[in-house]
């Protein structure tokens, strides 16, 4: 008998759910509305339907045993397996504890993980992180998050919050955060940042879509590469506040903006390599990867926080 998990990656829009084989396999995966603009009791019952969704079809397989659900969402977890902040999206979320509901309603253990920890345990066990056991893993979105993978697990610090990369402060008094400070690295780093800057450039198509602006690029539009390196330089700045506090053997990137590949990380290692100290990111130099799993790292990661 093969052991399975459901793992649900519970966003603002979406909940995307699948059975995952304890190999990696994706047996099962679906797409559902979190609906949560009607509640926190229906956004329980979405999160609900979607794992029972992906038990029912365990049940296709005479040699899967379905252990337990894992699930990954925004915001701060703590160490209960509640929801610590709420977030923009899921403004009654504060509170929930949603590992023990999610477990009186579906009679399966289940574990609960902030998302940005979900996506380095993927990538640690399918995906760019695979070998390694000690890694910093940066995902760049709306906001910017982190994790820290340190012998293999999950850093989570004493309340459980440990990760909140993109509110290092890199500008006194500069742009204001929605943690109330100003400042905060994800006001430059993060995608949302990019798409001010790309719109304070005169380029609103860009900022609609910024695959666009990276093909402008390409082809040699200067403004477009004025921009992508001004990106990269921000970027660059949190990465080497990390690098001299941590001096990680490896960074993964995440989001969808880490699919530009070398196209964005060339020019963040061009400035790490000119912000470091000696010895930090150099000798030989420091892998800065993008995550290979897209937008199935939720669900495989969650997955794995059962299949241990």
């Amino acid at each position: 008998m093969l052991q399975a998990a459901v793992g649900l990656d519970i966003g603002g829009t979406n909940i995307k759910a699948g059975l995952v084989r304890e190999d990696g396999v994706i047996l099962y995966d679906m797409m559902a509305p979190t609906n949560a603009e009607k509640g926190k009791d229906q956004l329980l019952d979405s999160i609900a339907e979607a794992a029972a969704s992906c038990m029912e079809q365990a049940r296709n397989y005479t040699n899967i045993e379905v252990t337990g659900i894992g699930m990954g969402t925004a915001g701060f977890i703590t160490l209960a397996g509640a929801i610590g902040s709420a977030t923009a999206n899921l403004p009654d979320w504060k509170g929930t504890p949603l590992r023990a509901e999610m477990e009186r309603r579906l009679h399966l253990p289940a574990q609960l993980e902030n998302d940005v920890n979900v996506l380095a345990i993927g990538e640690m066990w399918q995906g760019a992180g695979r070998g390694l056991t000690d890694f910093l893993c940066v995902s760049l979105g709306t906001g910017v998050g982190g994790s820290i993978i340190t012998n293999g697990h999950t850093y989570r610090g004493r309340s459980g919050y440990a990760g909140a990369f993109g509110h290092q402060i890199i500008q006194l008094g500069g742009h204001p955060c929605t943690c109330g400070s100003k400042g905060c690295w994800e006001q430059y780093a993060s995608v949302t940042s990019l798409k001010r800057q790309v719109l304070a450039a005169g380029q609103p198509a860009w900022a609609d879509d910024p695959r666009q602006l990276f093909a402008q690029a390409e082809v040699g539009n200067e403004t477009a590469k004025i921009l992508i390196n001004d990106y990269a330089e921000f970027i660059a700045i949190g990465l080497t506040n990390l690098i001299h506090l941590y001096n990680p053997p490896a960074i993964i990137i995440g989001g969808a903006i880490s699919e530009q590949g070398d196209a964005l990380l060339r020019p963040v290692r061009k400035h790490i390599e000119r912000y470091t100290m000696d010895g930090f990111a150099d000798h030989p130099p420091l892998p800065i990867l993008p995550a290979r799993l897209g937008n199935r790292a939720g669900i495989i990661g969650a997955a794995k926080l059962i299949l241990t």
